[in-house]
């Protein structure tokens, strides 16, 4: 999956916001307020929620062990930095997109959660 295809899916979602907090090298993704994926625009890798906990998605990083690591800053509560380009599938990529942000939403109040398309 190329980094364009990453933003053009995270930023597809109901709700999802592109915001640069740090400035121009990473892409953050938004909804309710809420971060689920930090995209390295140089780097060209996808942090994302991998699991409820840590141990989780440290699951991912024994699969992929060359190609997704603990996450910096946030890797003890279950996020993980996903290379783009690597061994991943797309298909797997995708599926640690849409879980990341299925988490966030999940965990918002319902006065914050994107209305649910048709």
């Amino acid at each position: 999956m190329t980094l364009d295809e990453v933003i053009a899916h995270c930023l597809a979602k109901p709700g999802a916001r592109e915001t640069y907090p740090w400035g121009d090298g990473e892409l953050v993704c938004k909804v309710g307020g809420k971060a689920f994926a930090f995209i390295g625009l140089a780097a060209e890798f996808v942090s994302v929620k991998c699991g409820a906990s840590a141990d989780e998605a440290a699951e991912w990083r024994e699969r992929f062990p060359e190609d997704i690591t603990v996450g910096a800053y946030f890797g003890r509560y279950g996020w993980n930095r996903v290379q783009l380009g690597g061994a991943v599938p797309e298909d797997e990529v995708r599926e640690l997109l849409d879980r990341s942000y299925e988490a966030v939403v999940a965990k918002l109040p319902k006065a914050k959660r994107p209305p649910v398309p048709a």
